[in-house]
């Protein structure tokens, strides 16, 4: 069974139907797309046919009555400021941005052309919004989570399957603007659950060998990674380093889970740019942003890695097995 729900309660204006609000859509607009990753990773080409799809399942088709402009950062969240101020120059209806680093550079471009973030983390300590109930701006969509519960029910749970853990390293990427943030939250969860954390920065591949190095010599005993774009699309890499050192590992995405991690506990990475497409529709119906507040899972699924478990000698507990969503052997 998979759970990948996102509260209604505070998404309602999205999802209300198209009556509530005016029914003569703007045919023929423009829309932006701003995503810092990579043109040819699978997950990124992945995502964008979700938005395309979600987009097509309300009427709305690339080529026929709408035209996205795509803007690719490549990886280099320095060139993200550059991509949103060509698309505000586009004069794009509305821009679809994501994960954290876009949306933060599409709202630096412009406060009035409507934003529809993705998959972002924190986006009131961001400063993106007022609030998930009122945005109070230009910027509106689907948030990764806000608040601490979700890492610290992942922290338990790793906790449980992994024995004995008391030093763990979290890995991150000090060019994402929202991982300080998550660090912060991490930490708090962290002391309840009596674990020292020890941050880890990477901002490139070749870092990689380094970080695992600072990692085994502070004899930690896991490895948590921070949702990042690199660090998601890198995940065979890390996994595998990973192994190497022996460290089980835990994520956010079933991605890296398939990629060689021992579990995640997260929502899914593709289904948001989906659904976006609804904040895209009501937007162009002449919704405004502050409209339309700010969806967030509620339900998470736990994917476990049961051959990478055994290759690290760990018995994950029949317990924890019974709640996993999704095992892969």
């Amino acid at each position: 069974m998979r759970r990948r729900h996102f509260l209604v309660g505070l998404g309602a204006a999205a999802a209300r139907p198209s009556s509530a609000f005016p029914q003569q859509r703007r045919e023929g607009s423009r829309i932006g797309s701003l995503t810092p990753g990579w043109r040819d990773n699978p997950l990124g080409r992945r995502n964008q046919e979700a938005l395309r799809q979600g987009l097509a399942d309300l009427g709305l088709v690339e080529g026929r009555n709408i035209v996205i402009e795509y803007r690719v950062a490549e990886g280099d969240f320095n060139r993200l400021p550059v991509l949103a101020a060509e698309l505000v120059r586009q004069n794009v209806a509305v821009i679809v941005a994501g994960p954290a680093p876009a949306a933060v550079a599409a709202r630096q471009a412009t406060r009035t052309i409507p934003i529809v973030m993705v998959n972002v983390a924190d986006p009131i300590g961001l400063g993106l919004i007022e609030s998930l109930a009122s945005p109070g701006g230009n910027v509106t969509g689907l948030a990764f989570t806000v608040g601490t519960g979700a890492f610290g029910k992942g922290l338990e749970l790793f906790k449980d399957a992994v024995p004995g853990l008391r030093r763990l390293a979290v890995l991150g990427n000090p060019g994402n603007p929202g991982h300080p943030l998550l660090l912060g939250q991490l930490q708090v969860t962290a002391r309840d659950l009596g674990l020292a954390l020890l941050p880890v920065e990477v901002t490139a591949p070749a870092a990689f060998e380094g970080a695992f190095r600072v990692m085994t010599e502070a004899r930690v005993e896991g490895l948590y990674v921070i949702p990042d774009v690199l660090l998601v699309t890198e995940a065979p890499r890390l996994t595998a380093l990973a192994a190497r050192h022996r460290l089980p590992t835990l994520h956010q995405f079933r991605e890296e889970v398939e990629a060689g991690g021992l579990m995640s506990y997260g929502h899914s990475n593709t289904a948001p740019w989906r659904r976006a497409a609804l904040f895209v529709d009501r937007i162009l119906r002449g919704a405004t942003p502050a409209e339309l507040p700010v969806e967030q899972p509620t339900e998470f699924e736990l994917i476990v890695n049961l051959g990478t478990a055994r290759a690290l000698g760990i018995e994950v507990p029949p317990s924890l097995m019974a709640r996993a969503d999704e095992v892969i052997d």
